[in-house]
């Protein structure tokens, strides 16, 4: 899988993604996909059973198979961020970021502990394993940050996109009485490894590819005709 982007920001962003023969990328917002070039059958969006659609928390992905062409469009505001995923990546991952991912990683579900549950609305992360690319979406560019053992990292609830499985979370505040009434409840995160951060925190803002719908609002646009189109 060979991939080239352009632009970002206030600009918007493409990927054109090139798949060899015997390649296949699974694509799991099928309407960010802007253009094709290759063979008609080569695309195959299908619907997930159900502990596919509570993993990933959506109702259909597509199956590009190669030899083939495709561009993913990611709208204004927000950037796409692709990583080469080794075979020992022990990193867990908020589904909500990830546009696709070559089809040779396996996905591994995990549940949260109660308060890391409760503050991320989700009972789930998901474990890539077996080596390949990953195509995240981040409201602004992703930063990697290394973690200690010992020394704590402070990360912001809303910005932690991806983090190792043996690392340590634990919910709190820091600084004096003023910061610690100011900021947002933060995550004390110590182990070995690095983190994805992402700079603004709002989750599910004005319409983009992060935002949260109601169970209503997916079932209509994927099982109605052009659902997609009247349905926004």
């Amino acid at each position: 899988m060979h991939i080239d982007t352009d632009g970002g920001g206030s600009e918007g962003q493409t990927a054109a993604v090139r798949l060899d023969a015997g390649e296949a990328c699974l694509v799991l917002r099928p309407d960010q996909i802007i253009a094709y070039q290759g063979a008609p059958q080569g695309r195959e969006d299908r619907f997930l059973n159900p502990s596919g659609m509570y993993r990933k928390k959506l109702w259909v992905e597509s199956r590009l198979s190669g030899p083939a062409r495709f561009v993913l469009g990611v709208p204004p505001g927000y950037y796409l961020k692709t990583l080469e995923l080794q075979e020992e990546s022990s990193l867990l991952f908020d589904m909500e970021h990830v546009l696709f991912y070559s089809e040779n990683l396996r996905l591994q579900s995990r549940l949260l502990h109660t308060k890391e549950a409760f503050v991320s609305r989700d009972w789930v992360r998901m474990k890539f394993s077996g080596g390949g690319t990953l195509g995240l979406v981040s409201s602004g560019p992703l930063c990697g940050l290394t973690l200690h053992p010992e020394q704590p990292l402070y990360v912001d609830t809303g910005c932690l996109v991806a983090y190792p499985e043996e690392a340590k979370l634990r919910l709190c505040v820091y600084g004096n009485t003023l910061a610690s009434q100011r900021m947002n409840y933060q995550w004390e995160i110590t182990g070995t490894g690095s983190i994805l951060v992402q700079p603004a925190g709002e989750r599910g803002r004005g319409g983009g590819p992060l935002k949260r719908e109601s169970l209503l609002r997916r079932v209509l646009r994927e099982v109605l005709p052009f659902g997609s189109v009247w349905i926004k």
